[in-house]
């Protein structure tokens, strides 16, 4: 009985000393790191069947160099006749929302990112001077190929899907405001 004894304070007493040049984890708290980002983007798509440019932003709060929780919002840039030969019908289309982005090997100069954007938007379409809005839901997935330029500076170059819901005008459709898209991001922050 001495011995088991003398075998268990011997224990206590050498691995709180191991232990001590080690960090403690924990679900929320140690061991996460902080970042963030901002930047401009543009992505070219088609609206309507025609060529279309959106211009916009994004930015988010990076956690732990891999997750980042954000937000997003674009709007289309050029003008788009919503019938040939009639310019007086035209389309305004902008939209935004929450955006979850998933970075894969982030310490490498060339990686993948994929990102979500899940919110709303607005479609106004002019008809002389009678003037038609709505609400839509808009969903986007992506994919992207993104450079570390300097430690605070990435170039992100992809493309996705965007999925639109809620269209009621008579005559844009929400077939007309989904598509595939391509983009480029510039992307300035903590990473």
């Amino acid at each position: 009985m001495r011995y088991m004894t003398l075998c268990l304070l011997g224990v206590l007493m050498v691995v709180p000393g191991q232990l001590a040049g080690q960090e403690q984890r924990t679900l929320i708290g140690g061991g996460v790191t902080s970042g963030g980002f901002g930047g401009p983007v543009v992505r070219f798509s088609s609206v309507a069947g025609k060529f279309a440019v959106f211009g916009g932003g994004r930015g988010g709060w990076i956690i732990n160099h891999t997750f980042v929780i954000g937000l997003g919002g674009y709007g289309l840039a050029n003008d788009i006749a919503v019938t040939p030969g009639a310019p007086s019908r035209e389309i305004e289309f902008g939209y935004g929302g929450l955006e979850l982005e998933y970075v894969n090997s982030w310490n490498r100069i060339v990686h993948v990112t994929g990102h979500v954007l899940i919110g709303g938007g607005g479609l106004t379409v002019k008809r002389l001077l009678v003037e038609r809005s709505e609400s839509l839901f808009v969903s986007e997935p992506a994919v992207n190929l993104e450079v570390n330029i300097v430690k605070f500076f990435r170039v992100n170059l992809g493309g996705g899907y965007r999925f639109v819901a809620g269209v009621e005008d008579p005559e844009v459709s929400a077939s007309d405001l989904d598509g595939p898209f391509g983009q480029l991001t510039l992307k300035f922050g903590k990473f």
